[in-house]
């Protein structure tokens, strides 16, 4: 499925994309997030070719190794709760790929990590309510790569390092997640959250930006960052941004979105 030859535009970039919360954009919320979907649909048009397919890592799967989606029509999962009842009616039809899932193990067993795939597990949404604006026609494979328990940021650099070569195959690889994940004070908006996110969304852009073996190491070490705990009690929509940070190599980073939110700063990266 993936296509070579040296006539070929340069390979394909890694990204970081904010899914934000539950279904929002499809939902009656006046411009609490109409900035993030424009962003998100843009996102195909900044690419140098349409993928082949997607390697797609979201904040809401988690196994104690890595594990891939391998069913050839996922389902959805809709793993978000107390939502209009027609946003449990949303439809993603995007294929799957046994094929590339079978790449992507192959190339986690080269790299030294045990891997398993998964033929039953659908796409959460942490997958199919950004791609449903990014990825609109739904025509692309994608496969879902979980992330691991343990919540390691090096292991998780590691991840994305081992699925770099996917890139010159025109395959594409995406973490979704967001740069604020405190859902407790996501809402209340008070002046001390409020700049604790600020602080954390300055600090990760100097970081991510900054030249890769640098980028790595502040990346690891994330949590002693200003603000780092109250923006992201537990990590794991954080992590998605590590495994891009992996995927890009030497890749040096940009931030691409840039937005406030219910009062909390939010980002989106690019890598190559």
């Amino acid at each position: 499925m993936p296509i070579t030859g040296s006539s070929l535009p340069s390979r394909q970039p890694v990204l970081f994309l904010p899914h934000g919360g539950g279904p929002c954009f499809f939902m009656d919320w006046p411009n609490t997030w109409d900035k993030m979907a424009a962003y998100l649909r843009s996102t195909q048009s900044t690419l140098p070719r349409k993928p082949d397919a997607i390697v797609v890592v979201s904040g809401h799967w988690e196994e104690d190794i890595p594990t891939i989606t391998a069913a050839p029509n996922p389902s959805l999962i809709y793993d978000y709760f107390g939502f209009p009842p027609h946003t449990y009616q949303l439809q993603y039809p995007a294929p799957g790929s046994p094929e590339l899932a079978q790449s992507v193990c192959n190339l986690l067993h080269a790299a030294g990590m045990p891997c398993a795939t998964d033929d039953k597990r659908g796409f959460d949404h942490g997958v199919f309510i950004p791609f449903m604006l990014a990825f609109e026609k739904a025509d692309i494979p994608i496969v879902e790569l979980s992330l691991l328990k343990s919540m390691d940021p090096a292991a998780h650099i590691a991840l994305g390092a081992a699925l770099e070569p996917l890139r010159a195959q025109n395959v594409l690889i995406i973490g979704t997640g967001m740069s604020y994940h405190n859902l407790r004070h996501f809402m209340n908006g008070s002046p001390a959250t409020n700049q604790a996110a600020q602080e954390f969304d300055t600090w990760l852009e100097k970081a991510v930006t900054a030249p890769p073996v640098k980028r790595d190491t502040q990346l690891v070490h994330w949590a002693a960052a200003p603000g780092a705990r109250i923006c992201h009690p537990r990590e794991e929509h954080l992590l998605p941004l590590m495994v891009a940070a992996g995927a890009a190599g030497q890749d040096e980073g940009i931030r691409t979105y840039s937005d406030t939110v219910l009062g909390k700063a939010l980002s989106g990266f690019r890598f190559g």
